[in-house]
């Protein structure tokens, strides 16, 4: 009846760009996107304004597509769209929020560049900066904590995905987040300190056969690391490995756990050096059949290394990892990684209003 009513005020008035909108929404909430879209557009057509322009932002990341790189296409147009309701009203906190959702999924699906990245959190954050209610937004919360989860910032993950539970208690997935990211770090520092639980003998076996070979093409002089670095790289200890990017080096071990985790975005195992130190290693986009098995030779060059020290809700967790974006930066047993070992990472966030 609402839509009949809508159809017949735009037939005496077409210029009436709300009225375009609205029946945009109603097709929008039958999940007709096409016909959605169409309205959208044409509201478009007639005036130029924020509503339009973010909804079609939203609807333009929600329609199918045949391929990845027509997927692509669409996010950026989704981008553009979002940019440009912010640019006709800089002090509204819902066009901040859905740039921030648009950044979110053009960063996984347009390489996870991390300047896009940022642009997604600077764009909440000036969400929350220009409109009081963009606080209370439990999506805002959810999925910058998503972000912060990919990030390895895991203590503002953590505080996210409560704040958006406690402003939203019927959302399921914030608290379950929640629950599965301390899960994996009770199990990770568990690991880590008892070394995967490998019985000593059996380790001083393992560490025994450990030795340059491991390094396969990284000992090469024409070995061209990650970041561009030609020549062939030293192998050093973990605890000789410095905070952040180690140039020109790399660190070997044995694997002494694997895990796999609800919910993860990594696949994470545990290394043990020739001076059998544990160091936690968080791997990303790896296929689903990818892994390796406890006892294999790993090298990975030029590690970038972080220490975590969290404390939420009276749990503290302390560890060093090294993050590593992609199974094909990794040498395991002397070779390097097929490229089916690698794809794209994917994680779910909430759209508002989506």
């Amino acid at each position: 009846m609402a839509e009949e009513c809508l159809s017949r005020a735009l037939k005496l008035d077409p210029d009436l760009f709300e009225a375009w909108n609205i029946l945009g929404e109603q097709y929008w909430k039958k999940e007709d996107l096409v016909k959605a879209k169409s309205y959208f557009v044409g509201a478009l057509k007639k005036t130029k304004n924020k509503v339009s322009l973010r909804s079609l932002s939203m609807v333009l990341r929600q329609l199918p597509v045949a391929d990845c790189t027509t997927y692509g296409k669409m996010v950026l147009e989704s981008v553009d769209m979002a940019r440009q309701a912010v640019q006709l009203d800089v002090t509204d906190g819902m066009s901040w929020f859905i740039l921030g959702n648009a950044n979110v999924s053009m960063f996984f699906s347009c390489g996870q560049n991390p300047q896009l990245c940022q642009q997604a959190l600077s764009a909440y954050a000036q969400s929350e900066k220009v409109d009081g209610a963009a606080a209370f937004y439990p999506e805002l919360h959810f999925n910058r904590a998503t972000l912060f989860q990919y990030e390895e910032m895991f203590g503002s993950a953590l505080e996210g995905y409560s704040r958006a539970a406690a402003l939203e208690p019927s959302m399921k997935d914030p608290p379950l987040r929640e629950k599965q990211l301390l899960e994996y770090l009770e199990k990770v520092t568990a690991l880590a300190q008892n070394k995967g639980k490998v019985k000593a003998r059996r380790l001083r076996t393992m560490l025994s056969n450990l030795n340059t070979s491991a390094l396969g093409p990284c000992s090469s002089p024409q070995f061209r690391s990650p970041a561009g670095h030609v020549g062939s790289l030293e192998p050093r200890t973990i605890n000789s490995l410095s905070h952040g990017h180690n140039a020109g080096v790399a660190a070997l071990g044995k694997v002494v756990f694997s895990l796999a985790c609800d919910g993860r975005m990594a696949f994470t195992f545990g290394m043990v050096d020739s001076e059998e130190t544990c160091i936690v290693v968080m791997v990303y986009n790896t296929a689903d059949a990818w892994g390796v098995l406890i006892g294999d030779s790993v090298a990975i060059p030029e590690p970038q290394v972080k220490r975590h020290s969290i404390t939420h809700k009276d749990k503290e967790f302390d560890f060093r990892s090294i993050r590593v974006d992609s199974p094909l930066l990794l040498i395991v047993n002397g070779k390097k990684q097929n490229i089916k070992s690698q794809i794209a990472a994917s994680v779910s966030y909430k759209p508002r209003c989506e």
